[in-house]
């Protein structure tokens, strides 16, 4: 195949034009013989998609995920958290008081109680749901395998459960003043969360000896998460129908300690009738470890087996999320290699339509907001390596409005041109190594498939004029959209194929 590319001789027509009036305005047109002529066109290409069941999906994020939703189409999904705890460098826990060193605030060297807060912002399904939370303590380090496929049994043992907690994720026990509180900067000073008081004598008092004990295993994360806690298993065991986002897990201790004068360093005395001779003594929590971004956190999530059927439909396709369908494309590089020979690819358009939802069934299950056409031999890399859409052979679309139920590709011309050069290449190097021989068939097992895939998108807001795409994430919150499409055949054509538009320009 040998595409023409005429970009500079029309810049340079458009350079001659520019500026004429409408008597002159065909003047370059005109001086080409008469046999000569530019003609765009377009051509319509049928393409073939199917569903395919995404087993598990890389979760490269700082989120966690517990509950359970079912659905009467997809049927139901359990998500499930685990998390590393971070420890600061050199981390110490506060000290009793010293009025000769005036060091220290606490009234004496322990912790007053411990509790394991879980803060969330947002949840999925039902608000007033009543469901209950289970958390565990890991027996084992995490791997890195960030992978929605993880087994928490390898990693935790029923009998190291540290307390259950029944929630709704919308808590009717919080004021609406509680709710609506803010701080002097008009920040909300209120935070959803479900919180385990744990064993003061094992994780409060017992942590703040050890770390007297043997400071070197507080010494960074490495050495805590080795030596004293490998982690937290977060999970539901009561509920159906709200799965929380979660933001945080914290590890926090309470104190009570003497309210210091800065100046002077000693206490400040009450200012109660009696007790003027009393030091003023408080109570304060704080948290001392935390799940953070410096720590390995996994999801895991378990579907019904209602996938495989879905995945069997012929006459339309799907992509659904967390890890659950995807949509792939076989498109027809061959095809349009043959019919272009000779002239410019200028732009390759392709679209999938949603059909609309049904609101009587899915009422809470919307179309994922953004999706990822990728090629199908890029797909686990993509993920792994943290990479951004390049409008090469990874494009990002945006789900359309209700007028135009669409995830449109509007050019992946890139793409088409990058996989004929590549498979150009692959056959020649191939003839060069082993005569004649090309397993054209072998080759292009997954060459010319694409992937659709639904993902979250996440930017940097730091600059208040512009956000910066940061990271693509498989999206894991609960999301679904059934396209038009599908591998149905009928006396050997496609019954309901895709439409891949190309235009190109022709030089004659």
């Amino acid at each position: 195949m040998k595409l023409h590319h005429l970009s500079a001789w029309l810049m340079a027509a458009a350079l001659v034009c520019f500026g004429c009036d409408d008597t002159t305005g065909n003047l370059g047109m005109e001086m080409l013989p008469s046999q000569d002529a530019i003609e765009s066109q377009t051509l319509i290409f049928d393409v073939e998609t199917r569903t395919i069941v995404a087993d598990s999906v890389f979760a490269r994020t700082s989120a966690g995920y517990v509950g359970r939703f079912s659905d009467p189409t997809f049927g139901y999904y359990e998500a499930s958290f685990l998390t590393e705890l971070n420890c600061t460098d050199n981390f110490s826990f506060p000290e009793e008081y010293d009025a000769e060193k005036k060091s220290g605030v606490l009234t004496s060297n322990t912790v007053t109680d411990v509790r394991l807060r879980v803060f969330y912002s947002t949840w999925f399904g039902d608000s007033l749901n009543a469901c209950r939370m289970s958390a565990y303590a890991l027996d084992k380090r995490l791997d890195r395998n960030r992978y929605t496929n993880i087994n928490p049994a390898d990693y935790y043992v029923t009998d190291s459960l540290l307390g259950r907690k029944s929630y709704t994720a919308y808590d009717l026990s919080i004021t609406d003043e509680e709710r609506t509180a803010t701080d002097a900067n008009g920040n909300r000073t209120y935070y959803p969360h479900v919180d385990f008081a744990l064993d003061n004598e094992k994780y409060g008092k017992g942590l703040y000896q050890r770390c007297l004990d043997h400071p070197e295993q507080f010494r960074n994360s490495e050495a805590f998460i080795d030596n004293v806690l490998k982690g937290i298993y977060l999970k539901n065991d009561y509920g159906d129908g709200t799965v929380l986002y979660v933001d945080r897990v914290d590890l926090q201790f309470q104190y009570e300690y003497y309210v210091i004068d800065t100046l002077t360093y000693t206490p400040y005395k009450r200012s109660q009738a009696g007790h003027e001779t009393e030091d003023s003594i408080a109570t304060r929590w704080r948290t001392e470890f935390a799940s953070t971004k410096e720590v390995i956190q996994a999801n895991q999530f378990v579907s019904q087996d209602k996938l495989q059927a879905l995945a069997q439909e012929e006459e339309w396709t799907y992509i659904k999320s967390p890890a659950g369908l995807f949509t792939e494309a076989l498109l027809p590089y061959d095809q349009i290699a043959q019919q272009l020979e000779g002239d410019t690819l200028n732009a390759v358009k392709l679209a999938f339509t949603n059909y609309a939802q049904d609101n009587d069934i899915h009422t809470t299950l919307k179309a994922p907001t953004n999706v990822l056409l990728l090629r199908k031999l890029d797909y686990k890399a993509f993920f792994e390596e943290n990479r951004l859409p390049d409008n090469i052979t990874s494009y990002l679309a945006t789900h359309g409005s209700q007028t135009n139920n669409q995830y449109t590709f509007s050019n992946i011309s890139r793409l088409i041109t990058t996989n004929l050069s590549e498979k150009a290449a692959a056959m020649s190097a191939a003839q060069q190594a082993a005569g004649s021989a090309w397993d054209a068939v072998a080759w292009e097992r997954d060459w010319n498939t694409v992937l659709l895939v639904p993902v979250y998108v996440a930017y940097d807001t730091s600059n208040s004029y512009q956000q910066t795409m940061t990271a693509i994430e498989n999206d894991l919150r609960p999301g679904y959209a059934k396209l038009r499409g599908g591998p149905k055949r009928q006396n050997g054509q496609l019954v309901n194929p895709l439409k891949l538009e190309v235009t190109y320009t022709s030089f004659h």
